[in-house]
């Protein structure tokens, strides 16, 4: 007998796109967003015993042990961009004495091996903080990011000792639409705001826009937390704490190298993803100065963050058959039910037993995938759980949100069984400012 399945307790929004597929396909003939609801959901495709109804275990080849999936090289840094942390006491080696270099065309925050720890803060500006006083915080800024992230400490930490061991903090910068106004209007980007109102999200306003983020990682929560106290203290006269929102993931050598992340929800999450080695890669994803009022963005990119909702306890009580059934992929190692492993592409025409997709029309993969190579993004989503909620701090680097993350999140909200069981609470869109040479101010650029 099969079961619907149960909705979630609040209505859910749609996740970002965890799974994007490239290239792939708008919403394909099958997928038209006037399929109802209900009847997605009691239709019998779909929910709690959905593998009675197919068959699953025959129909889709998940017979056996799942294949062994060979890692493939994380996307970012290597071991070889890495150098010992100066210390305090002479260099540190071994575990957390590794540190990131902050200068290069490009902030390394963004496509750096991801860190097992992770700080997003944003501040609003005091309305006092004109151009000439954003020019002294950003050399303040500059002086500290260089000392915290090479383990040095910046000149008037208390503390450093507690800086000495950077475990591969990297902090990243971006802007707000604000902040870049009261420097020159002119040099807004016309994506640079809130997103375009998408008809699931339930935005609690506490978790949305600001002027400026940090966004801190590191494989050591120790190096994040005394970063963030530093940086706190250099923003003080400059700007007030908007919101925090902190993330996860798997701690370093608890996996193999370069094995995608689960989510919260037992998903493999980041399969199919831009690598920085691709030839399109600075395409999608590093502004190239071209767009208007983004001539100072050159080598910088655009951050979308999405705080997203994971109603577990209803997710729980759906079988695993109908769980990969919402995702499109096997839960053991995230390869898509059409076969294969976590990287075979998906064979979106595969049919079953009875005739229907092996990779049904709501799926999530099915919905987030586009015909259009252009519209992609660059994925970095994190885990939540601050012990009342729990879900993924979904962030994409992309060259314009209003052309490659917009349109995905769209069908998603269309037509996406995962709305069920996931809702977006917060939402922010911020420029990240281009990498800076030692010698040189973050951000000068934009303070030209």
């Amino acid at each position: 007998m099969t079961h619907t399945p149960p909705k979630s307790k609040k209505t859910g929004s749609s996740m970002a796109p965890a799974n994007a597929e490239s290239p792939a396909g708008k919403s394909p003939a099958g997928d038209s967003p006037s399929i109802g609801r209900r009847s997605l959901l009691t239709g019998g495709a779909v929910g709690v015993g959905i593998g009675t109804l197919l068959g699953i275990g025959g129909t889709l080849g998940l017979q056996g042990s799942p294949e062994s999936v060979k890692p493939v090289p994380t996307p970012g840094a290597t071991d070889e961009a890495l150098k010992t942390s100066l210390g305090t006491a002479g260099k540190r080696t071994g575990f957390g004495g590794e540190a990131l270099p902050c200068h290069g065309s490009h902030q390394p925050g963004v496509t750096m091996v991801p860190g097992a720890h992770i700080r997003y803060i944003a501040y609003t500006l005091k309305p006092e903080t004109d151009a000439a006083a954003l020019q002294r915080m950003f050399r303040i800024l500059t002086g500290d990011v260089e000392g915290l992230t090479s383990g040095a400490a910046p000149l008037a930490d208390p503390e450093p000792e507690l800086a000495a061991r950077p475990a591969r903090l990297s902090i990243t910068i971006g802007v707000g639409s604000e902040l870049v106004q009261r420097i020159n209007k002119a040099k807004v980007p016309k994506w640079l705001g809130p997103l375009p109102a998408f008809s699931r999200d339930q935005l609690d306003g506490r978790h949305d826009g600001g002027d400026l983020v940090l966004i801190l990682q590191a494989d050591d929560q120790l190096a994040v937390a005394h970063a963030a106290r530093m940086l706190e203290r250099d923003l003080r006269s400059f700007a007030e704490l908007h919101w925090v929102q902190q993330g996860f993931r798997q701690a370093r050598g608890s996996e193999s190298t370069g094995t995608t992340m689960r989510n919260l929800m037992g998903q493999v999450d980041g399969t199919v993803n831009p690598d920085p080695s691709d030839d399109d890669f600075a395409g999608l994803v590093w502004c190239d100065g071209s767009g208007e009022g983004e001539t100072w963005l050159k080598n910088g990119s655009a951050l979308v963050l999405r705080r997203t909702r994971m109603e577990l306890d209803t997710w729980d009580m759906v079988d695993r058959p109908g769980r990969e059934q919402t995702i499109g992929r096997t839960l053991s190692d995230g390869a898509p039910l059409s076969g294969g492993t976590e990287h075979t592409p998906s064979d979106f025409d595969a049919k079953n037993a009875l005739g229907l997709p092996v990779i049904p029309t709501f799926s999530h993969i099915r919905r987030a995938r586009s015909e259009d190579p252009n519209e992609r993004i660059f994925r970095r989503g994190m885990n939540y759980d601050d012990g009342q909620e729990a879900g993924l701090l979904f962030a994409c680097y992309q060259r314009n949100p209003l052309k490659q993350f917009v349109p995905i999140q769209q069908r998603l909200d269309e037509l996406d069984l995962l709305n069920e069981w996931v809702t977006h609470t917060g939402s922010a869109v911020f420029a990240i400012l281009p990498g800076f040479k030692q010698g040189e101010q973050l951000g000068a650029s934009l303070l030209a």
